[in-house]
């Protein structure tokens, strides 16, 4: 790997790291600060690298430099809280420097500890998605702006108003303690479970964006998975959930990047070991008496990995979805639910369901709508095809909804 691919491949690894550690060290209301001792180590690279050569090795060279920078700035400022004035002090009466510990194990539980407390309640789940991607996954502001379709200024301000919160509650970086694990593990959970979607199902552009993006979701729920107080099922529910959807990727576009439906796929381009991943994760998942959301779903894409059309399957999806309402009601979910009902029992059954929902401004409810109405009254189906193409968000949309008007 050349120096102009190295240094934006290590930023992305290693920036994340290296601000989660000195968050920690230094508390939540200098995650600004550990920011910018992790850029400016990126950058002395930048300033380095090119005149004296890429170091043998790089990621030691800047776990080195952003220590120096820590403690020089440490040193040149007195505004710490007194966790770390008193490990400056012990530091000096022992006549060693400030420990900086960029081990992998603290490096990994740092990064848990940050994922704990950017999802605290006090800040929406904009502002927890947002910091996750930034600070757990190194993602730029532009790329933040990308990914949420807005702009470098308001996302600034976003995850200022954000930061500024979290100093104010003065929200510790800590596991919770065991009996609150529970509690705020819902709102972790439910921060990976939306950072994977807004790139599974992204309406910006960038491929290698939507895909980072899932990845990062997967990562940072294994990292919960490898930690023994969160390795419960409903996180192991939440990964297998992740890497079936995962496995479809390659699949889901064409060589012209428009996306290909499910029933279009070619079941050869699945990835067969992230099934086998998400198949071991839910039988971890089994394990326990609780039922979360997330086990029902990633059942439901479980079924999805089977591409052959069978009674059994759609059944099993269908009672699935019928669970799912119970446990956590959503409009997308009983519409996602009405295309089972249409394999099970018929296409009018469907109808039926599906029109009482009435989700007039959603473009998917008419694309279903459409391929409901395609054999009983085409103009009809055309009809609702084309009110899906006026309310699609994305090119891409678009291109699919004019292919199912053109197959009329």
């Amino acid at each position: 790997m050349n120096q102009q691919e190295l240094i934006p491949h290590l930023f992305r690894t290693e920036f994340r790291k290296i601000t989660a550690v000195l968050s920690k060290l230094m508390g939540i209301e200098h995650i600004e600060t550990a920011e910018d001792i992790a850029s400016d180590t990126f950058l002395s690279a930048v300033e380095s690298w090119p005149y004296k050569g890429i170091p043998p090795n790089p990621t030691a060279w800047l776990y080195a430099v952003a220590k120096n920078k820590a403690r020089n700035y440490i040193a040149r400022n007195h505004i710490f809280d007194s966790k770390v004035v008193s490990e400056i002090t012990q530091a000096t009466a022992e006549n060693e420097a400030l420990a900086i510990d960029l081990s992998d194990k603290n490096i990994h539980d740092s990064q848990l500890q940050m994922l704990f407390a950017i999802c605290h309640p006090s800040i929406t789940i904009e502002s927890q998605i947002g910091l996750a991607l930034r600070i757990l996954c190194g993602f730029g502001i532009d790329e933040i702006a990308n990914a949420f379709l807005s702009n470098k200024e308001t996302i600034n301000k976003r995850l200022f108003r954000a930061k500024e919160k979290l100093r104010t509650e003065n929200v510790p970086i800590e596991f919770p303690a065991e009996k609150e694990i529970q509690q705020r593990l819902e709102a972790v959970l439910r921060t990976l479970y939306l950072l994977f979607n807004e790139g599974y199902y992204s309406e910006s552009q960038d491929t290698v964006l939507r895909n980072d993006l899932c990845l990062e979701a997967m990562r940072l729920t294994y990292l919960l998975i490898e930690n023994e107080s969160t390795n419960l099922s409903e996180v192991n529910a939440l990964l297998s959930l992740m890497c079936f959807h995962a496995s479809r990727f390659e699949a889901r576009k064409n060589a012209n990047g428009e996306i290909v439906l499910y029933q279009d796929q070619d079941e050869n381009l699945w990835n067969k070991e992230l099934i086998e991943k998400g198949v071991y994760y839910l039988h971890q998942a089994s394990k326990g008496n609780h039922l979360s959301k997330y086990h029902l779903e990633a059942s439901i894409a479980y079924w999805h990995t089977i591409k052959a059309d069978s009674q059994e399957k759609w059944e099993s999806i269908l009672q699935l979805y019928n669970k799912l309402l119970v446990v956590e009601y959503s409009p997308i979910v009983a519409l996602n639910r009405t295309f089972a009902l249409s394999k099970v029992y018929s296409k009018a059954k469907a109808i039926i369901e599906a029109e009482k929902l009435k989700l007039t401004n959603n473009s998917y409810y008419f694309t279903l709508l459409g391929e409901l109405y395609k054999e009983s009254n085409p103009d009809k189906a055309k009809e609702n095809f084309q009110e899906a193409y006026r309310l699609a968000k994305t090119q891409a949309d678009k291109q699919v909804v004019l292919k199912q008007i053109d197959e009329l």
